[in-house]
């Protein structure tokens, strides 16, 4: 699964931060020119994310990849993700970037996959999507993985959809205001739909009024969203509904179960790393 690019900046900048210049251990050891294999497996069942670029951190720093399984693999402990060989200062530099790597990666796609499986036998139907709300730097890598564990991306930059925070309406004053710009600049819409982010059954209304095409449901408890759903529905029953705000692993299903026809999801990004194990061994 290639689908996310990364180019080689990306590659050289991670390895350059964690050897920028010079490996002293393996230089004060004298064994970096020692021809070696290196051998990275999980210790636990996961999903498979990022082997791709874990590979090309390996070619950057001079090894050659032998074995590479596709990301999007699911696998259980003692299945091996990737192997290289090369000398040993090639392959101890790439070490931790890789292992680090594979770590969050193939978490994130492991409990993605948990969550859209239970949001799935919940409801069918309902899509599991993921936020731009991690750390700085991430992006490429969270993408890559939730998709690798069946989710799609909520939105992966302010420029690519229209979605009015309450934050957003602070500063335009009351929902008049807000209507009267999104008729204004309802030509600028034409090939986009309008997200308006809501917190109760009242304000939703009020989104559809004033033009929205999506709402979304920000901390509404899943008890709240199975009355104002088809509430809501008999008046608009064509609009998309998203649910927001504290969705889990632990709760998806109840969420997908509301009527909604998304979940908008952030603690993926947060998921558990999955232990990686690592063998060097001297050819």
């Amino acid at each position: 699964m290639n689908s996310v690019f990364f180019d080689h900046a990306t590659i050289d900048a991670w390895i350059a931060e964690d050897a920028p210049l010079l490996d002293l251990t393996t230089h004060l050891l004298q064994i970096d020119t020692q021809q070696a294999d290196i051998c990275f497996s999980v210790r636990e069942s996961c999903m498979a994310a990022c082997t791709e670029e874990a590979a090309r951190v390996v070619q950057h720093c001079g090894g050659e990849v032998q074995r590479c399984l596709p990301s999007g693999t699911r696998v259980v402990a003692g299945d091996v993700l990737l192997v290289a060989t090369g000398q040993a200062t090639s392959l101890l530099r790439a070490w931790k970037v890789v292992q680090n790597l594979l770590e969050y990666a193939c978490g994130v796609a492991g409990a993605t996959a948990r969550m859209v499986q239970a949001v799935h036998a919940a409801a069918p139907g309902v899509a599991v999507l993921t936020t731009r709300k991690h750390s700085p730097g991430l992006r490429r890598i969270a993408l890559k993985s939730t998709l690798c564990g069946g989710a799609f991306p909520h939105r992966l930059s302010v420029g690519e959809t229209v979605l009015v925070f309450p934050q957003h309406r602070a500063l335009l004053g009351d929902w008049s205001a807000l209507q009267m710009r999104l008729t204004a600049v309802a030509p600028a819409l034409a090939e986009k739909k309008c997200v308006i982010e809501v917190h109760t059954l009242e304000e939703a209304l009020l989104a559809a009024q004033v033009g929205a095409n999506v709402v979304q449901f920000d901390k509404a408890s899943a008890d709240q969203l199975r009355e104002w759903c088809p509430l809501f529905r008999a008046q608009h029953p064509h609009m998309a509904l998203l649910a927001a705000g504290g969705i889990n692993g632990h709760n998806a299903a109840d969420y997908a179960a509301t009527g909604v026809d998304a979940l908008v999801t952030s603690s993926l990004h947060h998921a558990l790393p999955v232990d990686i194990g690592v063998q060097v061994m001297p050819i």
